[in-house]
């Protein structure tokens, strides 16, 4: 290792649906993180890993901060919060398209008040108007923030070379705290789940996905073939929506695992066969057990 190696932890916050998961994935350069139109996509704390030559910069993709309506959404919010201690800077985000509200000043003050420094990102800009840039940074202003605020596109990548490099400054001398060739710490089991639950979002309807949780049971690879074998339940809080998931002849469920195998294949860069299962767990997003069995811990 080089003495002159550095390394910096980048916070990511903000609202649900704001792109914080679109500019980890835009930063990384590969897909680390979950993306959906559907809020609060990212439920735990994702670790992206970008490392360079000289330097690795590591990035804490957290939970939309949102007032909780269950023990998950508790979960959530706490995730996204504790996440911003002891970090070199923090990100916060901002979705163009709505503008600053209320639950967007409550964060910036809860962020005000802690010790990182604090890097704003007004997302979206391929879609927002030249007023709602202008409109942003003025209330931005007049809650004390005049510096560091980028107008960027994580869709496009507008701006985003801008941001990397003021991230860049937050560099400090230090370890290699990932192998480099790392570019997340989620486990596997995670990323796996996390896959199947991205293509139950983008398929399901609106009453659905919050209520959905995946546990994996099983992966194993062959030991004769090239081929991993995977076995998971998608769980559900009632008895219609297990319905929903499954659907007419079970054209649903094979629809979720045939778009989750294509992805988890290029993860493993091998054949997978993916078995699904259906199952109503109620209410387990407001229970301790349930969070806990779905692998939602302290």
């Amino acid at each position: 290792m080089e003495n002159n190696f550095k390394s910096a932890f980048i916070g990511i916050v903000g609202s649900p649906n704001v792109g914080k998961s679109t500019i980890i994935n835009y930063l990384i350069g590969r897909k680390v993180a979950i993306v959906s139109h559907k809020p609060q996509t990212t439920r735990s704390r994702i670790s992206g890993i970008l490392t360079k030559g000289d330097y690795q910069m590591i990035f804490l993709d957290t939970p939309g901060i949102a007032e909780p309506k269950n023990k998950l959404g508790e979960f959530m919010v706490k995730t996204a919060y504790e996440s911003t201690r002891d970090v070199d800077a923090v990100l916060f985000v901002i979705d163009l398209k709505y503008g600053i509200g209320k639950r967007d000043l409550d964060i910036l003050s809860k962020l005000m008040k802690g010790n990182s420094p604090i890097v704003v990102a007004l997302n979206k800009i391929d879609v927002a108007k030249k007023q709602d840039i202008t409109n942003a940074i003025n209330i931005l202003n007049d809650n004390g923030i005049d510096e560091h605020i980028f107008s960027i596109s994580a869709q496009t990548g507008e701006g985003m070379d801008e941001l990397l490099v003021l991230l860049k400054s937050y560099l400090t001398e230090g370890p290699m705290y990932y192998p480099k060739n790392m570019i997340s710490d989620q486990p596997e089991k995670q990323v796996v789940s996390e896959i199947i639950r991205e293509k139950t979002l983008h398929l399901l309807n609106e009453e659905v996905p919050h209520g959905v949780g995946i546990e994996i049971i099983k992966i194993t690879p062959r030991t004769d073939k090239e081929i991993v074998d995977v076995e998971a339940t998608i769980f559900c809080e009632r008895e219609s929506h297990k319905g929903i998931i499954i659907g007419k002849g079970a054209n649903m469920l094979k629809q979720i695992g045939s778009n989750a195998r294509l992805d988890i294949q290029m993860l493993y860069g091998k054949q997978v066969f993916l078995k699904l299962f259906v199952k109503v767990k109620a209410n387990w997003r407001d229970t301790n057990r349930g969070l806990q069995d779905l692998g939602f811990k302290e």
